[in-house]
């Protein structure tokens, strides 16, 4: 799929902001596609918004304290002019741009945690997913698994059902549409990808946002409980999985992250790393209150210096 038009507008970050270490994560998170390039302040992505396959090329112009992003959108036909305004909005919320860490700040350098991770990743903004289904394939297959496995089986997932785009010199492949997975059958598409089990979820859940499920900017007007309880009637979420997706964020423990957060909070590893997923849940929602996802993510992307500052192992995989 060639995408020859391109629409370009700028957004204005409010600052701090680090392109870098926003589309770029330490840990290795992807923005919106995990084909993405980055090079020299510019990222090229591709992604599915307002129900259009787009490629985005993003450059950055500013200063951390200053931050300007000049966006070029690449599409198969010209975009109308309500729809550019349209994509545009829904960049600045996609890629934080709008987003205020201020408070979180002021919260994360009284604790004796997260003062060194705000530090360390000074201006690194939260992301949304672009398209709902992205992130319910990557909950899917985060469950019961390693993220080396995890990160295996979405790469094949993508590998065999992703649409491939072209654009600006480059060629990306973007995660497949809800609508494609609806038409495989469990059965092969487990055996395709080494799915186990989550296949028939995933293709369950495909069905539910094919025929018109919420999505991100949609769940992002709802009340947080409101948006995890409609997350959790997709087939395959649960608890944790719906903590994943949300846009509003939660506190996803589960049997890995649990000892992270175990060792951050009571010094020590939980002997039973799932008695132990509530107790630890609970601490980080208590300790870090609305700001619970935002010091998980954090955490998440410094383990390794977090680690060094803290003189332990800290590890997420």
């Amino acid at each position: 799929m060639k995408l020859t038009y391109a629409s370009r507008f700028e957004i204005l970050p409010t600052a701090p902001f680090d392109f870098r270490l926003t589309v770029k994560r330490p840990a290795g998170w992807s923005l919106f596609n995990a084909g993405e390039i980055y090079e020299d302040g510019t990222l090229w992505t591709a992604t599915r918004l307002l129900e259009t396959v787009i490629g985005l090329k993003l450059k950055f112009l500013g200063t951390v304290e200053n931050p300007r992003v000049l966006a070029t959108v690449f599409t198969q036909r010209p975009l109308p002019a309500q729809k550019k305004r349209e994509m545009k909005s829904a960049l600045e919320i996609l890629t934080g741009a709008d987003q205020d860490l201020r408070e979180f700040y002021a919260m994360g350098k009284r604790d004796e945690i997260l003062r060194h991770t705000v530090e360390d990743l000074y201006g690194m903004h939260d992301t949304q997913t672009a398209y709902l289904f992205n992130s319910v394939v990557l909950s899917i297959c985060l469950q019961m698994a390693r993220m080396d496995r995890s990160l295996k089986m979405m790469a094949a997932v993508t590998k065999h059902y992703g649409d491939r785009v072209q654009f600006d010199g480059k060629e990306i492949v973007v995660e497949p549409s809800a609508e494609r997975i609806t038409k495989l059958k469990p059965a092969e598409f487990a055996r395709k990808c080494n799915l186990g089990y989550r296949a028939k979820y995933l293709v369950a859940a495909a069905k539910m946002v094919a025929r018109g499920f919420p999505g991100t900017l949609e769940i992002l007007k709802m009340q947080p409980e409101e948006a995890k309880e409609r997350l959790m009637e997709l087939p395959g979420v649960g608890d944790y999985a719906a903590d994943i997706i949300n846009p509003h964020g939660g506190f996803p423990i589960d049997a890995w992250s649990v000892d992270v957060f175990g060792k951050l909070f009571f010094g020590k590893e939980p002997e039973d790393r799932r008695d132990a997923i509530e107790e630890v849940k609970q601490e980080g929602v208590r300790r870090w209150g609305q700001f619970a996802w935002l010091a998980f993510f954090y955490v998440a992307q410094d383990l390794e210096n977090l680690s060094k500052r803290l003189g332990t192992q800290l590890r997420l995989q």
